[in-house]
Protein backbone atom coordinates (compact mmCIF):
# COMPACT_ATOMS: atom_id res chain seq x y z
CA UNK A 1 0.00 0.00 0.00
CA UNK A 2 1.07 3.57 -0.87
CA UNK A 3 0.40 6.54 1.69
CA UNK A 4 -0.80 9.18 -0.04
CA UNK A 5 1.14 12.52 0.61
CA UNK A 6 -1.04 14.95 2.92
CA UNK A 7 -2.95 17.81 0.60
CA UNK A 8 -2.16 21.70 1.20
CA UNK A 9 -6.09 22.23 2.62
CA UNK A 10 -8.10 19.26 3.76
CA UNK A 11 -11.48 20.28 2.76
CA UNK A 12 -12.47 22.66 -0.15
CA UNK A 13 -14.15 25.22 1.88
CA UNK A 14 -10.84 25.67 3.69
CA UNK A 15 -9.01 26.34 0.21
CA UNK A 16 -11.74 28.91 -0.64
CA UNK A 17 -11.73 31.03 2.39
CA UNK A 18 -8.06 31.21 2.01
CA UNK A 19 -8.71 32.03 -1.53
CA UNK A 20 -11.12 34.54 -0.90
CA UNK A 21 -8.57 36.18 1.79
CA UNK A 22 -6.01 36.78 -0.59
CA UNK A 23 -8.29 38.34 -2.95
CA UNK A 24 -9.81 40.19 -0.73
CA UNK A 25 -5.99 41.80 0.14
CA UNK A 26 -5.89 42.20 -3.52
CA UNK A 27 -9.40 44.13 -4.11
CA UNK A 28 -7.78 46.38 -1.24
CA UNK A 29 -4.46 47.04 -2.61
CA UNK A 30 -6.17 47.82 -6.06
CA UNK A 31 -8.30 50.31 -4.20
CA UNK A 32 -5.65 52.30 -2.53
CA UNK A 33 -3.52 52.30 -5.65
CA UNK A 34 -6.52 53.50 -7.47
CA UNK A 35 -6.63 56.36 -4.85
CA UNK A 36 -2.72 56.77 -5.81
CA UNK A 37 -3.69 57.01 -9.26
CA UNK A 38 -6.04 59.34 -9.00
CA UNK A 39 -3.69 62.02 -7.19
CA UNK A 40 -1.42 61.28 -9.94
CA UNK A 41 -3.34 62.30 -12.80
CA UNK A 42 -4.52 65.31 -11.00
CA UNK A 43 -1.46 66.98 -10.69
CA UNK A 44 0.42 69.01 -13.53
CA UNK A 45 3.77 67.50 -12.92
CA UNK A 46 5.95 65.12 -11.16
CA UNK A 47 9.63 64.98 -10.87
CA UNK A 48 10.94 61.39 -10.96
CA UNK A 49 14.65 59.64 -11.01
CA UNK A 50 14.36 56.85 -13.81
CA UNK A 51 16.54 53.91 -16.03
CA UNK A 52 16.19 53.75 -19.12
CA UNK A 53 15.19 49.95 -19.77
CA UNK A 54 15.14 50.19 -23.42
CA UNK A 55 14.83 52.58 -26.29
CA UNK A 56 12.43 52.21 -30.04
CA UNK A 57 13.91 54.43 -32.58
CA UNK A 58 10.97 55.76 -34.56
CA UNK A 59 10.27 58.39 -37.70
CA UNK A 60 7.43 60.57 -38.19
CA UNK A 61 6.61 62.76 -40.75
CA UNK A 62 10.28 62.82 -41.66
CA UNK A 63 11.26 63.25 -38.35
CA UNK A 64 13.56 61.01 -35.56
CA UNK A 65 12.26 60.39 -32.33
CA UNK A 66 12.99 57.53 -30.27
CA UNK A 67 10.56 56.23 -27.49
CA UNK A 68 11.93 55.43 -23.85
CA UNK A 69 10.70 52.39 -21.47
CA UNK A 70 12.02 53.86 -18.21
CA UNK A 71 11.32 52.04 -14.73
CA UNK A 72 11.12 55.09 -12.53
CA UNK A 73 12.43 55.05 -8.94
CA UNK A 74 9.06 54.19 -7.91
CA UNK A 75 9.27 51.01 -9.40
CA UNK A 76 7.13 52.31 -12.28
CA UNK A 77 7.09 50.90 -15.88
CA UNK A 78 6.76 54.42 -17.63
CA UNK A 79 7.07 54.76 -21.53
CA UNK A 80 7.50 59.02 -23.07
CA UNK A 81 8.93 60.23 -26.07
CA UNK A 82 12.06 62.06 -26.62
CA UNK A 83 13.78 63.61 -29.83
CA UNK A 84 17.36 63.24 -28.51
CA UNK A 85 19.19 61.06 -30.49
CA UNK A 86 22.13 60.74 -27.54
CA UNK A 87 19.92 58.54 -25.19
CA UNK A 88 21.02 55.11 -24.40
CA UNK A 89 20.05 52.18 -22.39
CA UNK A 90 20.82 52.17 -18.49
CA UNK A 91 20.78 56.11 -18.59
CA UNK A 92 19.40 57.54 -15.61
CA UNK A 93 17.12 60.29 -16.34
CA UNK A 94 15.62 63.11 -13.89
CA UNK A 95 12.55 64.19 -15.77
CA UNK A 96 9.59 66.14 -15.19
CA UNK A 97 6.36 63.84 -16.14
CA UNK A 98 3.17 65.66 -17.10
CA UNK A 99 -0.13 63.37 -15.90
CA UNK A 100 -3.48 63.77 -17.76
CA UNK A 101 -6.59 61.97 -17.58
CA UNK A 102 -5.63 59.98 -20.94
CA UNK A 103 -4.19 57.59 -18.64
CA UNK A 104 -5.64 54.74 -17.97
CA UNK A 105 -6.17 52.36 -14.62
CA UNK A 106 -4.58 49.86 -16.03
CA UNK A 107 -2.23 51.71 -17.86
CA UNK A 108 -0.80 52.93 -14.86
CA UNK A 109 -0.55 49.63 -13.13
CA UNK A 110 1.05 48.01 -15.87
CA UNK A 111 2.99 50.60 -18.36
CA UNK A 112 1.77 53.88 -19.10
CA UNK A 113 2.53 56.39 -22.05
CA UNK A 114 2.98 60.06 -20.22
CA UNK A 115 4.40 62.86 -21.69
CA UNK A 116 7.71 64.51 -20.12
CA UNK A 117 10.47 66.75 -19.67
CA UNK A 118 13.91 65.50 -19.29
CA UNK A 119 16.07 68.17 -17.05
CA UNK A 120 19.20 66.60 -16.82
CA UNK A 121 20.95 63.12 -17.78
CA UNK A 122 22.83 61.80 -14.81
CA UNK A 123 25.68 59.47 -14.31
CA UNK A 124 25.06 56.50 -13.41
CA UNK A 125 26.53 54.93 -10.50
CA UNK A 126 28.18 51.90 -10.75
CA UNK A 127 26.78 48.24 -9.57
CA UNK A 128 27.22 44.76 -9.78
CA UNK A 129 25.34 44.24 -12.28
CA UNK A 130 26.61 46.88 -14.35
CA UNK A 131 29.83 45.06 -14.24
CA UNK A 132 28.73 41.74 -14.86
CA UNK A 133 26.91 43.18 -17.89
CA UNK A 134 30.26 44.60 -18.60
CA UNK A 135 32.12 41.03 -18.06
CA UNK A 136 29.58 39.47 -20.74
CA UNK A 137 29.80 42.15 -23.09
CA UNK A 138 33.60 41.85 -23.67
CA UNK A 139 33.49 38.12 -23.89
CA UNK A 140 31.55 39.05 -27.93
CA UNK A 141 32.23 41.01 -30.60
CA UNK A 142 28.48 40.61 -31.91
CA UNK A 143 26.12 43.10 -29.74
CA UNK A 144 23.27 40.65 -30.82
CA UNK A 145 25.38 38.21 -28.51
CA UNK A 146 25.69 40.30 -26.10
CA UNK A 147 22.32 41.11 -25.82
CA UNK A 148 21.61 37.69 -25.96
CA UNK A 149 23.38 36.61 -23.03
CA UNK A 150 22.24 39.80 -20.89
CA UNK A 151 18.80 38.94 -21.66
CA UNK A 152 19.31 34.84 -20.65
CA UNK A 153 21.50 35.81 -17.53
CA UNK A 154 20.39 39.17 -16.27
CA UNK A 155 16.72 39.68 -18.25
CA UNK A 156 18.22 42.57 -20.14
CA UNK A 157 15.91 43.91 -22.33
CA UNK A 158 16.35 41.98 -26.18
CA UNK A 159 16.53 44.40 -29.33
CA UNK A 160 13.74 44.06 -31.97
CA UNK A 161 16.69 42.90 -34.77
CA UNK A 162 17.22 39.88 -32.07
CA UNK A 163 13.62 39.20 -31.24
CA UNK A 164 12.30 38.89 -34.21
CA UNK A 165 13.81 35.57 -35.25
CA UNK A 166 13.94 34.10 -31.45
CA UNK A 167 9.65 34.58 -31.91
CA UNK A 168 10.14 32.73 -35.29
CA UNK A 169 12.49 30.00 -33.89
CA UNK A 170 9.58 29.65 -30.51
CA UNK A 171 11.63 30.02 -28.35
CA UNK A 172 11.03 33.47 -26.45
CA UNK A 173 10.23 31.73 -23.63
CA UNK A 174 13.77 30.25 -23.50
CA UNK A 175 15.17 34.26 -23.40
CA UNK A 176 12.55 35.97 -21.08
CA UNK A 177 13.75 34.66 -17.49
CA UNK A 178 11.19 32.01 -15.82
CA UNK A 179 10.56 29.40 -13.76
CA UNK A 180 12.10 27.25 -16.27
CA UNK A 181 15.92 28.81 -15.62
CA UNK A 182 15.56 28.50 -12.01
CA UNK A 183 14.44 25.15 -11.96
CA UNK A 184 17.77 24.60 -13.74
CA UNK A 185 19.80 26.61 -11.43
CA UNK A 186 18.25 24.73 -9.16
CA UNK A 187 18.82 21.45 -9.89
CA UNK A 188 22.40 22.40 -11.13
CA UNK A 189 23.48 24.39 -7.55
CA UNK A 190 21.25 21.67 -5.49
CA UNK A 191 23.56 18.78 -7.37
CA UNK A 192 26.98 20.05 -7.22
CA UNK A 193 26.37 21.54 -3.10
CA UNK A 194 25.19 17.90 -2.39
CA UNK A 195 27.68 16.49 -3.78
CA UNK A 196 30.09 18.58 -1.41
CA UNK A 197 27.76 18.45 1.57
CA UNK A 198 27.25 14.34 1.63
CA UNK A 199 30.91 13.59 2.84
CA UNK A 200 30.81 16.04 5.75
CA UNK A 201 27.48 15.00 6.65
CA UNK A 202 28.01 11.02 6.91
CA UNK A 203 30.57 12.07 9.46
CA UNK A 204 30.20 14.94 11.23
CA UNK A 205 26.21 15.37 11.51
CA UNK A 206 24.51 12.25 9.76
CA UNK A 207 21.00 13.07 11.92
CA UNK A 208 20.95 16.88 9.50
CA UNK A 209 18.45 16.54 6.65
CA UNK A 210 20.20 17.21 3.18
CA UNK A 211 16.88 18.84 1.47
CA UNK A 212 16.85 21.58 4.56
CA UNK A 213 20.36 22.94 4.67
CA UNK A 214 21.42 22.46 0.98
CA UNK A 215 17.99 23.35 0.01
CA UNK A 216 18.21 26.55 2.20
CA UNK A 217 22.10 27.67 0.71
CA UNK A 218 20.23 27.12 -3.01
CA UNK A 219 17.69 29.46 -1.95
CA UNK A 220 19.79 32.28 -1.20
CA UNK A 221 21.91 32.27 -3.87
CA UNK A 222 18.35 32.09 -6.05
CA UNK A 223 17.35 35.00 -3.79
CA UNK A 224 20.53 36.84 -4.94
CA UNK A 225 19.89 36.04 -8.66
CA UNK A 226 16.37 37.26 -8.43
CA UNK A 227 18.35 40.33 -6.71
CA UNK A 228 20.57 40.84 -9.32
CA UNK A 229 18.08 40.62 -12.56
CA UNK A 230 15.72 43.35 -11.15
CA UNK A 231 12.86 41.17 -10.36
CA UNK A 232 10.72 40.26 -13.16
CA UNK A 233 7.56 39.33 -12.63
CA UNK A 234 7.89 36.17 -14.45
CA UNK A 235 11.01 35.28 -12.14
CA UNK A 236 9.02 36.47 -8.97
CA UNK A 237 6.37 34.11 -9.33
CA UNK A 238 8.88 30.90 -10.13
CA UNK A 239 10.89 32.05 -6.72
CA UNK A 240 7.81 32.25 -4.90
CA UNK A 241 6.81 29.01 -6.24
CA UNK A 242 9.95 27.27 -5.78
CA UNK A 243 10.59 28.68 -2.13
CA UNK A 244 7.15 27.45 -1.16
CA UNK A 245 7.29 24.31 -2.64
CA UNK A 246 10.67 23.75 -1.00
CA UNK A 247 9.02 23.85 2.48
CA UNK A 248 5.96 21.83 1.23
CA UNK A 249 8.27 18.89 0.26
CA UNK A 250 10.18 19.37 4.15
CA UNK A 251 6.87 19.08 5.65
CA UNK A 252 5.69 16.00 3.13
CA UNK A 253 2.88 17.83 1.35
CA UNK A 254 1.41 16.88 -1.58
CA UNK A 255 3.10 19.38 -4.56
CA UNK A 256 1.73 19.35 -7.54
CA UNK A 257 -1.85 20.79 -7.00
CA UNK A 258 -4.14 23.24 -8.63
CA UNK A 259 -5.15 24.11 -5.63
CA UNK A 260 -1.21 25.18 -5.05
CA UNK A 261 -1.14 27.63 -8.31
CA UNK A 262 -4.08 29.05 -7.12
CA UNK A 263 -3.05 30.15 -3.71
CA UNK A 264 0.63 31.07 -4.88
CA UNK A 265 -1.09 33.00 -7.83
CA UNK A 266 -3.52 34.99 -5.13
CA UNK A 267 -0.47 35.64 -2.41
CA UNK A 268 1.53 37.42 -5.60
CA UNK A 269 -1.36 39.52 -6.72
CA UNK A 270 -1.95 40.70 -3.43
CA UNK A 271 1.49 41.06 -2.78
CA UNK A 272 2.45 43.04 -6.34
CA UNK A 273 -0.95 44.13 -7.54
CA UNK A 274 0.90 45.06 -10.61
CA UNK A 275 1.15 41.44 -11.87
CA UNK A 276 -2.57 41.98 -12.58
CA UNK A 277 -2.01 42.93 -15.94
CA UNK A 278 1.33 41.75 -16.39
CA UNK A 279 1.08 39.26 -19.63
CA UNK A 280 3.99 37.49 -18.73
CA UNK A 281 2.90 36.67 -15.31
CA UNK A 282 -0.31 35.24 -16.98
CA UNK A 283 0.99 33.17 -19.47
CA UNK A 284 3.67 31.83 -16.50
CA UNK A 285 1.15 30.89 -14.40
CA UNK A 286 -0.65 29.12 -17.67
CA UNK A 287 2.67 27.42 -18.08
CA UNK A 288 2.80 25.52 -14.72
CA UNK A 289 -1.08 24.98 -14.73
CA UNK A 290 -0.31 22.55 -18.01
CA UNK A 291 2.54 21.55 -16.82
CA UNK A 292 0.48 19.86 -13.61
CA UNK A 293 -1.98 18.91 -15.79
CA UNK A 294 -0.27 17.03 -17.88
CA UNK A 295 1.50 15.25 -15.03
CA UNK A 296 -1.77 14.60 -13.44
CA UNK A 297 -3.12 12.66 -16.23
CA UNK A 298 0.82 10.88 -16.70
CA UNK A 299 0.70 9.62 -13.55
CA UNK A 300 1.76 5.69 -14.59
CA UNK A 301 4.03 6.69 -17.17
CA UNK A 302 8.02 6.24 -16.89
CA UNK A 303 9.77 9.25 -15.47
CA UNK A 304 11.89 9.19 -18.47
CA UNK A 305 9.26 9.55 -21.12
CA UNK A 306 7.07 11.71 -18.98
CA UNK A 307 10.58 14.12 -18.52
CA UNK A 308 11.86 13.68 -22.47
CA UNK A 309 8.55 13.85 -23.63
CA UNK A 310 5.30 14.49 -22.14
CA UNK A 311 6.58 17.68 -20.70
CA UNK A 312 8.34 19.72 -22.88
CA UNK A 313 6.10 17.99 -26.60
CA UNK A 314 2.70 18.45 -24.50
CA UNK A 315 2.98 21.93 -23.18
CA UNK A 316 4.28 23.09 -26.74
CA UNK A 317 1.19 21.45 -27.87
CA UNK A 318 -1.57 22.80 -24.91
CA UNK A 319 0.18 26.62 -24.83
CA UNK A 320 -0.45 27.42 -28.94
CA UNK A 321 -3.75 28.14 -28.46
CA UNK A 322 -3.15 30.93 -25.71
CA UNK A 323 0.19 32.19 -27.05
CA UNK A 324 -1.34 32.99 -30.39
CA UNK A 325 -4.30 34.42 -29.36
CA UNK A 326 -1.39 37.26 -28.06
CA UNK A 327 0.98 36.72 -30.57
CA UNK A 328 0.80 35.56 -34.35
CA UNK A 329 3.64 35.06 -35.33
CA UNK A 330 4.12 31.46 -37.07
CA UNK A 331 6.78 29.62 -38.67
CA UNK A 332 7.88 25.98 -39.53
CA UNK A 333 10.56 26.19 -37.57
CA UNK A 334 9.06 26.58 -34.33
CA UNK A 335 8.07 22.75 -34.24
CA UNK A 336 11.62 22.66 -32.79
CA UNK A 337 10.83 24.20 -29.74
CA UNK A 338 10.31 21.50 -27.27
CA UNK A 339 13.43 19.76 -28.67
CA UNK A 340 15.69 23.54 -28.55
CA UNK A 341 13.84 23.83 -24.96
CA UNK A 342 15.50 20.25 -24.00
CA UNK A 343 18.87 21.53 -25.36
CA UNK A 344 18.52 24.25 -23.56
CA UNK A 345 18.93 22.52 -20.04
CA UNK A 346 22.47 21.56 -20.95
CA UNK A 347 23.27 24.87 -22.54
CA UNK A 348 22.23 27.39 -19.80
CA UNK A 349 24.14 26.09 -17.42
CA UNK A 350 27.58 25.33 -19.60
CA UNK A 351 27.09 29.47 -20.86
CA UNK A 352 27.09 30.39 -17.33
CA UNK A 353 30.27 28.40 -16.46
CA UNK A 354 32.17 29.60 -19.91
CA UNK A 355 31.54 33.18 -19.20
CA UNK A 356 32.69 32.47 -15.66
CA UNK A 357 36.38 31.40 -17.38
CA UNK A 358 36.44 33.65 -19.73
CA UNK A 359 35.00 31.60 -22.85
CA UNK A 360 31.53 32.80 -23.16
CA UNK A 361 31.92 33.32 -27.36
CA UNK A 362 32.53 29.42 -27.89
CA UNK A 363 29.09 29.06 -28.73
CA UNK A 364 28.64 32.16 -30.68
CA UNK A 365 29.23 31.15 -34.56
CA UNK A 366 26.41 27.99 -33.40
CA UNK A 367 23.61 31.03 -32.26
CA UNK A 368 24.36 32.63 -35.60
CA UNK A 369 23.73 29.75 -37.73
CA UNK A 370 20.78 28.82 -35.38
CA UNK A 371 19.22 32.39 -35.35
CA UNK A 372 19.67 32.46 -39.00
CA UNK A 373 17.44 29.62 -39.91
CA UNK A 374 13.86 31.65 -39.56
CA UNK A 375 13.75 34.43 -42.11
CA UNK A 376 9.96 35.27 -42.26
CA UNK A 377 6.55 34.14 -40.61
CA UNK A 378 2.69 34.27 -41.17
CA UNK A 379 0.57 35.78 -38.70
CA UNK A 380 -2.36 33.70 -37.18
CA UNK A 381 -4.37 34.79 -34.07
CA UNK A 382 -6.58 32.82 -32.45
CA UNK A 383 -10.10 34.74 -31.45
CA UNK A 384 -10.97 35.96 -28.40
CA UNK A 385 -13.72 33.96 -28.47
CA UNK A 386 -11.44 30.42 -28.96
CA UNK A 387 -9.05 31.32 -25.77
CA UNK A 388 -11.86 32.01 -23.90
CA UNK A 389 -12.96 28.73 -24.59
CA UNK A 390 -10.18 27.14 -24.68
CA UNK A 391 -9.13 28.72 -21.41
CA UNK A 392 -12.68 26.78 -20.26
CA UNK A 393 -12.36 23.15 -21.46
CA UNK A 394 -8.44 23.51 -19.57
CA UNK A 395 -10.05 23.75 -16.01
CA UNK A 396 -12.81 21.66 -16.91
CA UNK A 397 -10.02 19.17 -17.67
CA UNK A 398 -8.54 19.25 -14.35
CA UNK A 399 -11.57 17.00 -13.06
CA UNK A 400 -12.80 15.40 -16.62
CA UNK A 401 -10.61 13.36 -18.28
CA UNK A 402 -13.21 13.78 -21.30
CA UNK A 403 -12.77 17.35 -21.26
CA UNK A 404 -8.68 16.53 -21.38
CA UNK A 405 -9.89 14.18 -24.43
CA UNK A 406 -11.63 17.19 -26.36
CA UNK A 407 -8.25 19.82 -24.95
CA UNK A 408 -5.51 17.55 -26.41
CA UNK A 409 -7.91 17.49 -29.74
CA UNK A 410 -8.52 20.92 -29.98
CA UNK A 411 -4.87 21.67 -29.05
CA UNK A 412 -3.40 19.42 -31.63
CA UNK A 413 -5.61 20.25 -34.45
CA UNK A 414 -5.16 23.64 -34.29
CA UNK A 415 -1.55 22.95 -34.21
CA UNK A 416 -2.02 20.89 -37.07
CA UNK A 417 -3.68 23.95 -38.96
CA UNK A 418 -0.70 26.50 -37.84
CA UNK A 419 2.24 24.36 -39.35
CA UNK A 420 0.19 22.49 -42.27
Amino acid sequence: MVLEKPKLFVTRREFLLTLLLFVSVLMLRLGWAYHDYRSFIAQPFVYTHATIINTYPKTRKGRTYVVLKLNSDQGRVIYTTAYRQDLRRGMHLYLQLLPGTKIGFWDYLGGMYCKSRIKRVETPESSLRSHLEAWVNSQHTLPMMQAFYNGIFWASPIPKELREPIARLGVSHLVALSGFHLGILWGVLYGVLLWMYRPMQQRYFPWRHALADVGMVVMVLLGVYLWLTGSPPSLVRSYTMLLVGWGMVLMGIELVSFTFLAIIAAVLLALFPPLVVSLGFWLSIAGVFYIFLVLSYCQKASRNLVALVCIPVGIFVLMQPLVHGIFGVTTIWQLLSPLLSLGFIVFYPLSMVLHLVGHGGVLDSLLVWLFSFPKAGSEHLLPWWGVVGYGVLSLIAIWKRWAMGMLLVAAVGYVGYLFW
